[in-house]
């Protein structure tokens, strides 16, 4: 089956504003990613902030160029094909939802034109048929039909969130990123655009990336999570097996640090400084905080590793055993 998606070693750069005066830091927001996501599935991608999870959503849908590895979209490089023909492609192929719905809408505009613009753009029918597809959208994300006429600023959170899922589904996309589409809302809230997700996911067959720092939401959103440290994939995991068979240590510091009222876990303390993404450390990112460090880590990056359970892989010299349970570690020192 090919993927809907695919990257590949995929690295970005950026230029700080620090460093000297005729040469500035560089921030290495991204270093080699690779991922691929099929038709239908979820992939969630979880870590601390700045770890490069937005950076790869960016990536994923043609945003942000890697200064060097590839991206293909249905098989087809899109930093190889000229601009016009990405636009198309990646438009009209992909959605995104972004982190806060208030300043991803524009706040000028109605519903019913923030919803028809992109069949506008790609000239998908008549402008009849156009009317037609923002009423479907707005029935399809549970907006109230009254609701085409009003300003963004007139809704509540959870509906202008909804209004950006609706937009993004507007031309029947084959994936769809949604990157923190529940941080800037309450909990109420939070659970119903999940609820929504999950749903729509079903109906309409999307493949989806779901993005967040919340491990347990990501771990119920998805089929496979990605562990994302300083830019780097650190761990592949099918997501029932994140609880207590995730073998990277700081996949299982995530999960430590989560509430849980049934089965609760001391979170695993982290000691050591947090590493600059413009002056990441030798070797391990993760070492300078990980209670297995040692002399190896600093040496090298390891090379990914495959877990017992097909989709599970994971790059670390000192991995957690599979059989233990995420409590046993969260009682050791760093």
């Amino acid at each position: 089956m090919t993927a809907v998606v695919e990257v590949r070693d995929a690295h970005v750069v950026h230029r700080a504003r620090s460093g000297g005066l005729f040469r500035r830091d560089r921030v290495y927001a991204l270093t080699g990613a690779g991922l691929s996501v099929a038709p239908g599935e979820t992939v969630g991608v979880v870590g601390e902030s700045g770890c490069g999870k937005s950076t790869l959503a960016k990536v994923l849908v043609g945003i942000e160029r890697p200064v060097s590895g590839t991206v293909a979209f249905r098989g087809r490089d899109l930093w190889a094909m000229p601009a016009a023909e990405r636009r198309t492609l990646v438009g009209a192929g992909t959605g995104m939802v972004f982190q806060d719905p208030s300043t991803a809408l524009n706040r000028r505009l109605t519903v019913r034109r923030i919803l028809r613009d992109p069949l506008d753009v790609h000239r998908r029918g008549t402008r009849a048929e156009r009317e037609d597809r923002v009423r479907e959208l707005m029935a399809l994300v549970g907006l109230p039909r009254p609701l085409a006429d009003a300003l963004p600023g007139q809704l509540s959170g959870g509906q202008r969130q909804r209004v950006a899922i609706a937009r993004a589904l507007a031309l029947d996309p084959d994936l769809v990123v949604a990157d923190e589409p529940t941080s800037a809302l309450d909990v109420s809230v939070r659970a119903q655009i999940l609820n929504l997700l999950l749903d729509l996911k079903e109906r309409l067959g999307l493949a989806l990336v779901f993005v967040s720092h919340d491990i347990q939401t990501v771990r119920r959103m998805s089929d496979r999570v990605i562990t994302m440290y300083l830019g780097r994939i650190v761990e592949e995991t099918p997501s029932g097996r994140v609880t207590d068979a995730a073998r990277h240590p700081y996949t299982r510091a995530l999960f430590s640090a989560t509430p849980g009222l049934l089965d609760p876990v001391d979170p695993i303390p982290l000691g050591g400084p947090v590493p600059s993404a413009t002056r990441p450390p030798s070797g391990c990112p993760f070492r300078t905080r990980c209670w297995k460090a040692d002399e190896v880590c600093a040496a090298s990056m390891p090379d990914f590793s495959a877990a017992s359970r097909p989709g599970h892989r994971y790059r670390c010299h000192h991995p957690v055993q599979e059989d233990q349970p995420t409590r046993d570690p969260a009682r050791q020192e760093p």
